[in-house]
């Protein structure tokens, strides 16, 4: 625990900020490589899977931030709406990139939409993240309440299993990489399940117990995120 203090109090010093302008550097970069050659012969493509990939990492850890401090005692919950937003912005530059610079046709693209599998989940899934991110700050919480806040930000289970599909069906073939993604992301919502037997297997499975680790608190309504 003495470990995990000392990370808690490192981390309460960094501000929310330098989360979003860290924010900023990667897909800057990934447009500077596709500008200058540096994404291959077909660099739209390499760059709406590149940022598609980034987003889904993204929200992914947005998601692990609460078995983090479940199984370890470190605390992420005052950068969750950060990386959450920070994950939103990727994917909405991912559909982006996609529309304006790969298809450019809109027939076409509402052709994919209706007869491709993956972008008709994808679509999903991002159709849904939309409400979860306008809603992602502290007015809506208060104006919402409580209780409907959070049975509504519920969909961010649903919008990472759409999404963890919708990145192993870009591919022909079902990818080992893409599979690993997707177990982990039914691994984290499984930590959501409540109760002493569940907690303690998955934390075997993590590799620690959850003896002397702190139980779940109370959700705070300035940590309003769109991933919990």
């Amino acid at each position: 625990m003495r470990i995990s203090q000392s990370i808690n109090g490192a981390l309460r010093r960094v501000p929310t900020w330098l989360l979003y302008l860290a924010g900023i550097v990667p897909p800057v970069w990934l447009f500077y490589l596709a500008v200058t050659g540096g994404l291959g012969a077909d660099p739209v493509r390499t760059l709406e899977l590149k940022i598609g990939k980034l987003g889904l990492q993204v929200l992914v850890a947005s998601l692990a931030i609460t078995p983090l401090r479940k199984f370890t005692g470190i605390s992420l919950i005052r950068f969750r709406r950060a990386i959450s937003l920070i994950g939103f912005s990727y994917i909405l530059l991912h559909l982006t990139v996609w529309l304006v610079l790969d298809v450019q046709i809109p027939a076409q693209i509402l052709i994919d939409i209706a007869k491709r599998p993956y972008i008709t989940i994808g679509m999903a899934a991002f159709a849904l993240m939309i409400p979860l991110a306008m809603t992602s700050n502290n007015w809506s919480m208060r104006r919402l309440g409580a209780l409907k806040w959070r049975q509504l930000h519920k969909l961010t289970y649903l919008v990472l299993l759409l999404a963890g599909t919708h990145y192993a069906l870009v591919g022909k073939v079902w990818r080992p990489e893409a599979l690993l993604y997707l177990a982990g992301i039914v691994l984290l919502l499984a930590t959501r399940i409540n109760g002493p037997r569940v907690r303690a297997r998955l934390g075997k499975a993590l590799g620690r117990g959850t003896a002397g680790l702190p139980q779940p608190r109370a959700k705070r309504q300035r940590n309003a995120a769109p991933i919990r």
